[in-house]
This record gives structure tokens, C-alpha cells and sequence, in this order.
């Protein structure tokens, strides 16, 4: 079920619209269900419909006019909700719905139970499937009535009456989801030929700069320096900065000025206060944490240990990495080949939703994984794809795991927007991940060698070996763990480190996942080599094998 909330000044304005069957056609039968006193006059069963609607609207506002009289009554003295039920719920009888309006009159605070002094409604209902409640805000000790969060407290009744009654369960929100465009807004956007509103085109325009940015002040650099983007920054008396708001040029209202958004109108986590914490909370690197050999490796490794993270029981921990990783799924597009970028821009469209919730966020808590994202948004994706289609490998579970975090935490929304997400990205991984395992699967080694790996796959993953010698990349895990081989690894022991670090089940070609997982390792393994002290052996890690040896 679902509510909506409205205020008016005009009772006898919105009694006749509840009441009309000429104008609104699908206005059909409408009359009372319920009322505050159970008495309260009805001009859909009266022989005298516009007798009785007079009387039924100077009954609504008889405490409005003693207020008035006494300069208390609120200027908005007509509240006015909506109670739609699903078109797959029943209909309901007039005794249920009665019911319902009672319990939202109560929940609301418009008129709670057993308050002799509660505000004057009746619900209509004129049609099958909902119906209206008509209130004035005056209580009977003439005070205004004590309504807020309305639309909050309403809708988690509706949420209790939908379990009650058996009926479609809505996807409820949590209020941190971004302001939707209003119907003008659209209007104005198709009248210039846009796909978007200047809104959502601001919004994924911050969001952008948010993720490429490495300091509050460059963060509004590169906004100031965006193409057909207006920014105006506001300082504190200090002159500190206290927030900013942004424009597309050629924007205007009717006067010629830009029409500006702040950026917590564009999205709850888009605020300054916001952005400066979530930049600053990331590791600063120093000289001793600096590789700029391999970011992308770094990266992909940060990322692969989302899962882990969000399976630590610490919220607000889980929440400022999946944090991150949207700024991550926000930058990828700048980094990676055109022909993926539109998969790449829909996944972190969708993705936007899933990174923000009522869990407060404790940045500094992924400061790690934003330190080795920052350091991939220094340079564009390899040539090859191979470290491209490793990242997104690792991306396509941590999407995953965001889902299941939230969907444990019933966050509705958030687990649709993260489901979403994940089609955009599988589908840019398919792409990204074609070429670099073809090559690999060209290479493959020799029958003798495929023949000792059977033998490892059977030790390492006796559940799944099967199915890893069925799947079309198991040429390509072949390869990789004999160029891990001749890098001087045992490929037994990879494979075995490969399979420990997640579980197979959410992969959809393991063998595909164990070839990026063995890639990754040796690729880290080489990397850590490059930041290990040279002059001392012993400070070289020991799963890092002797450059010197031979296969």
C-alpha cells in the first residue's frame, strides 16, 4: 500500500474533487467509510448532495474558525492522504478500509487512539481500490495538530497492515535516496533535447569529480573546470568553506538566472560535509606506499576483500566500503575502453542507490581500499584488459556481497539498485574479459602439462573439479597456472590459495574465476617483490618466488 501525503487551505475545494463523478470519471459510488465521530455527514447518501456537503465541510472547520478567531489557526488547515492498495490485492470492504484510515489517522498523530481531542477526518472512498482521508490540523483544545514525519509514520503502518492483510509487500525506501526530477524538470529536458534532467546530468557530473578527486579542494578544481558547469562556492565567515552548488549553463529560470542545486539536493551523500569526510578519510600515501607499478593490481586485490569486510558484523565498517567501491564504479568509466563505458556508466548509475543507507558510514575504516582506488584512478586501464577484466571479476562479487549485506538488513531499495547494477557490470565483463582470455586460451600448454593441473584442480577444488574441466575457460586457467609455473610459483599451492580466498558458488565459470584469482596472486606476488627492501633476502615475502630460479 501506498500513501500520499498533501497539504491544502481550501476544505471545501477538496471535499467537492472527493465527491465529483463528473470531472474525474473514475470517481465511481463515492460516499464516507469512516469519520472522526462516526456521524459525520455524508453527501454521497444523501438525497441532498449539496446541502449535505455544506454541512459536512462546516463541521470540518468549525475548530478552524474558532482558531482563527484567537490567531492560531495554521495557515495550511487541510491535510489530505492517499491510501492505494496494490492492483494484484483484493478489494477491500468499506469496514476494512475504515479500519485502515483509522489506524493512519492514529499512526500520523492527525487523530491518535482514544485522544478525545484528536482532529476532525473522514475517509472517502471513491473507488475500489483506495481512498482518501480529508483532515483539518485544528485539535480540540484548538492547538495545531502534532503530525510530523507523517509520511514516515503512515508508511510504516501500511507496512504492518500489508503483513496483516496478505498483501504486496512495497519496496519501501529509507530516505537517503536521491531527489527524483520533478515533472517539470522533464518536461523542460525533452523540450531541449536531453535524455536527462539537469539534475541527474549534475548529479552523475559530481559524482564523477567525487571519484577522481584526492582533496576537498580538488574535488571543486575539477568541478570549476568541467565543460557547461556553472560552481559557486560558499565560505563561512572564517572563509572556510561551507558548501557549494553547481548549475549547467544555459539553465535558467524565467528571469535568465541559472537555476542552481546544492549538492545535497542532488544526493544525500553529495553534501560537502560529506565529500570533505570521505576524501580526507582516505590513506594518504607516503613514499614507503607508493607503487605506482601496480595500481590496478592493488585495486582489484582492495577490492576482492569487500566481501570479507562486509562479513565482519561492523556496519558502519561494511558501509564505508561499499562506499568506496561506488566511487570506484563512479570513476571506472573515465579508465576504461569506450566500447565498455556505457555497461560501465549503467552499473554505477544503479550502484548509486546501493552505496548509500541510514548506516552511518565510518570512512576512515576503508581507507585502505580508497587508498588503492585512488591510486588505480591514476592511470587508464592496460592495453592488454587483462588487469581490466581481473578488477571487474572481483567487482562482480563485491556487488554481490552488497546485495546480500543489504538484503540482511532489509534495505529494499538498495538490494534492487545493487541487482541492477550487477547486470550492467557482468555484462561489461563478458565484454572486457573475451580478448585476454582467448589469448590465454591460444597459449595453452602442452597435454602432459594440462594432465598434472587435472591432477591439482581434483587436491584443490574436489567439489567443483568437474565442472571446471566443463567449462570453456579451463584452457585459459591452464594457461595461467603454467606462466605462474614459469614464474617460478607451485602452481599446486596457487591453485589451493586461488580457491581459498571465496567461495565458488556465486561464480558463473569457475574456471574463469580461478584463472583471474592465479593471475592475481602472481601478479601481486611480482608486486610485492617491487616494494620489498632489495638488499635484504629476508624481507622478500616467501610466497614471492627467486627471480633466479628456473621452472
Amino acid at each position: 500500500m501506498i500513501a500520499k501525503i498533501s497539504t491544502g487551505k481550501n476544505t471545501a475545494g477538496l471535499i467537492r474533487y472527493l465527491f465529483d463523478t463528473k470531472k474525474a470519471r473514475d470517481h465511481t459510488d463515492p460516499h464516507l467509510v469512516a469519520s472522526w465521530d462516526g456521524f459525520a455527514p455524508d453527501p454521497g447518501r444523501s438525497n441532498d448532495f449539496a446541502a449535505t456537503k455544506r454541512l459536512l465541510v462546516a463541521d470540518l472547520d468549525m475548530r478552524v474558525k474558532q482558531a482563527r478567531r484567537l490567531g492560531r489557526a495554521p495557515e495550511r488547515h487541510v491535510w489530505h492522504c492517499s491510501v492505494r492498495a496494490a492492483t494484484t490485492d483484493r478489494h477491500l470492504s468499506d469496514e476494512e478500509w475504515a479500519g485502515i484510515a483509522r489506524r493512519v489517522v492514529a499512526a500520523t498523530g492527525i487523530a491518535p487512539q482514544d485522544d478525545p481531542d484528536g482532529c476532525r477526518w473522514v475517509a472517502v472512498r471513491h473507488a475500489p481500490d483506495h481512498i482518501h482521508i480529508a483532515a483539518t490540523k485544528v485539535r480540540g483544545d484548538l492547538s495545531a495538530a502534532r503530525h510530523w514525519n507523517d509520511y514516515l509514520t503512515a508508511d510504516r503502518e501500511l507496512a504492518k497492515i500489508e503483513k496483516e492483510y496478505g498483501f504486496h509487500q512495497v519496496v519501501r525506501g529509507d530516505r537517503t535516496a536521491a531527489k527524483r526530477p520533478t515533472r517539470a524538470e522533464q518536461e523542460k529536458a525533452h523540450r531541449a533535447g536531453h535524455t536527462m534532467t539537469a539534475r541527474k546530468r549534475l548529479r552523475f557530473t559530481v559524482r564523477t569529480a567525487v571519484s577522481v578527486a584526492t582533496s576537498p579542494e580538488e574535488f571543486l578544481r575539477i568541478l570549476d573546470a568541467t565543460d557547461s558547469v556553472l560552481v559557486e562556492i560558499q565560505h563561512f565567515p572564517s572563509g572556510d568553506i561551507r558548501g557549494y552548488k553547481v548549475a549547467v549553463e544555459g539553465d535558467t529560470n524565467t528571469v535568465g538566472e541559472p537555476i542552481w542545486y546544492s549538492g545535497s539536493s542532488l544526493a544525500p551523500d553529495l553534501s560537502f560535509p560529506q565529500i570533505h569526510e570521505r576524501l580526507t578519510a582516505s590513506e594518504q600515501p607516503t613514499e614507503a606506499t607508493k607503487w605506482p607499478s601496480a595500481p590496478w593490481t592493488d585495486a582489484t586485490v582492495a577490492v576482492e576483500h569487500i566481501p570479507a569486510h562486509l562479513d565482519q558484523g561492523d556496519d558502519a565498517a561494511a558501509q564505508a566500503h561499499i562506499a568506496a567501491f561506488g566511487e570506484a564504479l563512479d570513476a571506472l568509466p573515465v579508465l576504461a575502453p569506450k566500447e565498455i563505458r556505457p555497461h560501465l556508466r549503467q552499473a554505477a548509475a544503479a550502484f548509486e542507490r546501493a552505496a548509500r543507507s541510514r548506516v552511518q558510514a565510518e570512512h576512515a575504516q576503508a581507507r585502505v581500499l580508497r587508498g588503492a582506488i585512488r591510486a588505480m584512478r591514476t592511470q587508464p586501464a592496460p592495453r592488454d584488459g587483462v588487469l581490466l577484466a581481473m578488477f571487474l571479476d572481483a567487482a562482480v562479487l563485491a556487488v554481490i556481497a552488497a546485495s546480500r549485506w543489504h538484503q540482511l538488513r532489509q534495505h529494499d531499495q538498495q538490494v534492487i539498485a545493487a541487482r541492477q547494477a550487477l547486470v550492467h557490470l557482468q555484462a561489461a565483463y563478458d565484454q572486457a574479459a573475451a580478448v585476454p582470455l582467448a589469448v590465454l586460451a591460444h597459449r595453452k600448454p602442452p597435454t602432459p602439462t594440462i594432465d598434472r593441473f587435472v591432477a591439482l584442480v581434483h587436491e584443490a577444488v574436489p567439489a567443483r573439479a568437474q565442472q571446471v574441466f566443463n567449462d570453456h575457460a579451463w584452457a585459459a586457467l591452464a594457461t595461467a597456472l603454467a606462466d605462474a609455473q614459469a614464474a617460478g610459483h607451485e602452481p599446486g599451492t596457487l591453485l589451493k590459495q586461488a580457491a581459498a580466498q571465496r567461495t565458488l558458488d556465486d561464480a558463473r565459470s569457475p574456471a574463469r574465476a580461478l584463472a583471474w584469482r592465479v593471475q592475481r596472486l602472481t601478479r601481486r606476488a611480482v608486486a610485492d617483490a617491487q616494494k620489498a627492501p632489495t638488499s635484504s633476502p629476508a624481507a622478500r615475502p616467501s610466497h614471492v618466488p627467486n627471480p633466479k630460479r628456473r621452472p
